[in-house]
């Protein structure tokens, strides 16, 4: 869904009167945008790829290849350069899933995740966070720990499931 605002905003000509209508109401779709990222992605992604394929691929093949499969589509719709974190990621909201058997907890985790992202990008516009030498190498810090931690997640809840 993202992909496909960003192909329509890309292709509208800024010469037209749609382009230029654009142009002058870019803050308005900023919020749209944001909005759509932090509310409407997680509540589509996660009905369509845990909702729909996860559980529609535990009928025909073991919960393993489910979880990996279903992982594998949501990674592959999230750019080149993300396709990792977002494997990882879709790994842990279907083992979230699957533990609560509800589907409002990954919408939520997404939902969260979503909103970090989003608010970091946003209002660090100027980009003064990450051309600190301190606050990049905080960051690394935490997200090789927060990489440690969501590996030994996945491998304590896998074989729960």
């Amino acid at each position: 869904m993202l992909y496909f605002s960003n192909f329509i905003l890309q292709v509208v000509d800024s010469n037209s009167i749609f382009g230029s209508f654009m142009s002058l109401n870019i803050e308005l779709f900023g919020i749209v945008g944001f909005l759509s990222v932090v509310l409407l992605s997680p509540v589509v992604e996660e009905l369509i790829f845990r909702g729909i394929f996860l559980n529609k691929l535990k009928i025909i093949v073991p919960t393993t290849f489910a979880i990996l499969i279903s992982s594998l589509l949501f990674a592959s719709l999230h750019g080149f350069g993300s396709i990792f974190s977002a494997f990882i990621f879709a790994v842990c909201m279907a083992l979230l899933y699957l533990k609560s058997e509800n589907i409002f907890v990954p919408i939520f985790a997404h939902f969260l995740n979503n909103l970090i992202g989003e608010s970091v990008y946003h209002l660090d516009s100027y980009q003064i966070l990450f051309n600190n030498d301190l606050v990049v190498g905080t960051m690394s810090v935490l997200a090789i720990i927060s990489f440690v931690l969501i590996l030994k997640f996945i491998y304590s809840n896998w074989n729960n499931i």
